[in-house]
């Protein structure tokens, strides 16, 4: 059982339930306000460079103008990452949506794509998804492995047609491994450090389940791996 908060004093203090959806909302108008601040502050420093006359002052206002343009950029990935998934499906070959993601992380991961040893075995299977959706879930996927306790040696990704599913499977070799996995996901918030909130797994979780489907992870101790399980059913229709 968890601890009440309390402040200096010992006074024991609200522990307050807050909704998710409601989160999300105050995060949206938050967001909201503070890129009409940073919107204002570019054009103010779009004058100021307009105006200056020394090279070196243009120079500094040119940065501040990029740092204000980045403030807001997180800002946005920030208010996108909370955002009710709201699907726009359609039949999609299962290799053709592989083939895509591929030239897509090796446009965002060009430095690190080819530590991934693709094992595809599909033909011409349909599902029925949102291709941009199911890209963004996908890649933030990818996105963990390279970022978090990276080990030497390949990361699996596997794409095949198992018991009426489209399976994907990544294996992330992982020497070390003290987190849970049975709140994959589930957990907002759970791990905050500077430039990342938690958020991109239980998006995914989001993302996958709005498609019918079903994303689970476990760590295989005897071979030192992270294994990541996506399955989404498959669709009735062809293309």
């Amino acid at each position: 059982m968890s601890e009440m908060p309390s402040d200096p004093k010992g006074n024991e203090l609200p522990d307050f339930q807050i909704a998710m959806a409601d989160v999300a909302r105050f995060v949206r108008q938050f967001s909201h306000d503070l890129r009409n601040h940073l919107n204002a502050s570019e054009l103010q420093s779009a004058y100021i460079s307009d105006i200056a006359e020394v090279a070196e002052l243009k120079d500094e206002v040119k940065r501040l103008r990029g740092m204000l343009s980045e403030m807001g950029n997180s800002l946005q990935r920030l208010t996108s990452s909370l955002a009710p998934v709201k699907l726009t499906e359609m039949p999609y070959e299962a290799r053709s949506f592989i083939e895509d993601l591929q030239q897509k992380i090796g446009m965002r991961f060009p430095k690190t794509s080819e530590a991934i040893a693709w094992n595809l075995s599909l033909k011409n299977d349909v599902i029925e998804i949102d291709p941009q959706l199911l890209q963004e879930a996908i890649l933030e996927l990818f996105a963990n492995a390279f970022l978090h306790q990276r080990e030497a040696g390949p990361i699996e990704a596997t794409a095949a047609i198992a018991d009426g599913n489209f399976a994907f499977t990544l294996r992330e070799p992982k020497r070390s491994f003290d987190l849970s996995t049975k709140q994959w996901g589930r957990e907002p918030f759970g791990r905050v450090k500077h430039g990342h909130y938690g958020l991109g797994l239980p998006r995914v979780r989001s993302i996958i389940a709005a498609h019918g489907g079903c994303f689970e992870a476990h760590f295989d101790s005897a071979d030192s791996t992270l294994v990541t399980i996506v399955n989404l059913p498959l669709s009735s229709a062809t293309v």
